[in-house]
């Protein structure tokens, strides 16, 4: 199945290419690293002796903030030492600014081309391979099998169109992972699913969800209050949060802001797109919404001309700050879930941060994380953007149903919690197996 692959991969390539190059182009930053798509990994020092090398591959912001309890335990352990690879140019820049410490090298992960990936296994020489949730790339995962390197798919996750194209494919999903030695899952659900594919009990294990683990540094009164002021929020009041937002679910919020404000509510909303590029197409918006509005990568809205101002609408266009502008939150809306579109963006850290959460029907990609949220009372489905309107305006009104999901949120999350050192049990088990 490999040469099927190999043989079709550049000529798909070559199609897609300029949609991608495209895509690149308007999300920026991808200058940096561009030569490491193709193989060429960044100078890496020696391995010290008995330290094993990891080579951890996590796709995008979100997967980066949910490793750093793993890499801050590698490097407190000592006996181990990581390179870290991603996809995108947000979750580069943040693995640079947050994890240069942790690794022994930071690169972007290489085009699954046969030339391209068996260059960079060449030069990274792991011993461990580690791929993070939905990533299983076929010649990556044969490149780990034909050098009989353990891979290890972490925080493993299949949503529900990801099954459905697994199971209609079985012949090609079957002899891929055959490449992958252990699956960790975020949950039971997932596991039962890599089971009906195919995979082997003994190498399947639910270890739980890493990003339930990760560590939030929570904002003091006087920093919530700094930040409100660079953000260009009322110092008090109450705050409407539409967490990693789509196109059309932003309309929705500016018209539960507008709703809530008729009430006489004192509150103001803050957005935080998913993809930080849409930010004209978001000015656009609200300049037709006769609202005023601040883009947090304007810098801060408490200097200059604009130090004292006030505006309606706060917009966070920046990378990695989602989890403190949350803290600002009496109120979250999760996007991506209602129609057309689909998945679902994580609700976890602002449950973890104890913080009420709404979020559309189409939670595909989160489905069984909902569900617990669900029952612990946690959470509130809306079906359409109008229903979201109104349960956003009634949560904004009642201050004691706030407060219990809140208590419920905060729950479910220390509950759930574990799956960092679960996790670290099988690495540990899979370094020390090749001393054998």
């Amino acid at each position: 199945m490999i040469w099927v692959y190999r043989a079709l991969f550049l000529p798909l390539l070559l199609i897609a290419s300029p949609y991608y190059l495209w895509r690149m182009r308007r999300r920026g930053g991808y200058a940096e690293g561009f030569w490491h798509r193709f193989g060429e990994v960044p100078r890496l020092p020696p391995k010290p002796a008995g330290v094993r090398r990891i080579w951890l591959q996590a796709v995008s912001v979100g997967e980066m903030l949910a490793i750093a309890p793993l890499l801050e335990a590698s490097k407190r352990e000592g006996h181990m030492e990581v390179y870290l690879t991603t996809t995108t140019s947000t979750g580069y820049r943040l693995a640079k600014e947050k994890y240069a410490a942790l690794t022994v090298g930071i690169g972007y992960f290489p085009l699954d081309f046969w030339a391209f990936s068996s260059r960079a296994w060449r030069k990274v020489a792991p011993d461990l391979a580690i791929i993070m949730e939905g990533e299983r790339w076929p010649e990556h995962i044969h490149q780990a099998r034909a050098r009989r390197v353990p891979l290890l798919c972490v925080n493993a996750r299949l949503s529900d169109r990801s099954f459905r194209r697994s199971a209609r494919f079985r012949w090609a999903v079957r002899p891929l992972m055959r490449g992958i030695t252990r699956v960790l899952c975020a949950s039971k659900r997932d596991e039962q699913r890599f089971k009906s594919l195919g995979l082997p009990a003994e190498r399947l294990q639910t270890t739980g969800n890493l990003k339930l683990d990760v560590h939030l540094t929570l904002l003091t009164a006087a920093e919530k209050l700094g930040l409100r002021r660079e953000l260009g929020l009322p110092e008090a009041g109450l705050v409407l949060l539409g967490s990693s937002t789509w196109a059309g679910e932003e309309t929705a919020m500016l018209a539960a802001l507008k709703s809530a404000r008729a009430l006489g509510l004192p509150v103001s909303l803050l957005l935080v797109p998913r993809h930080a590029e849409r930010r004209e197409e978001l000015r656009a918006l609200l300049e037709k919404s006769g609202l005023s509005f601040y883009f947090r990568s304007q810098g801060s809205a408490f200097v200059g001309a604009t130090k004292g101002k006030k505006f309606d609408v706060a917009v966070g266009d920046t990378t990695g700050e989602l989890r403190y502008f949350t803290q600002l939150a009496d109120v979250v809306f999760t996007g991506k879930s209602l129609a057309p579109h689909d998945g679902g963006q994580t609700p976890v850290e602002a449950a973890v941060l104890g913080k009420p959460v709404l979020h559309g029907p189409r939670m595909t990609n989160f489905r069984e994380i909902i569900r617990t949220l669900a029952e612990a009372g946690a959470t509130r489905r809306v079906e359409t953007h109008s229903d979201l309107i109104k349960a956003a305006v009634e949560l904004l009104q009642d201050t004691a149903q706030r407060e219990t999901m809140a208590a419920a949120a905060r729950a479910w999350a220390e509950v759930n919690r574990g799956a960092t050192e679960r996790t670290l049990a099988v690495i540990r088990t899979q370094l020390g197996a090749l001393n054998l």
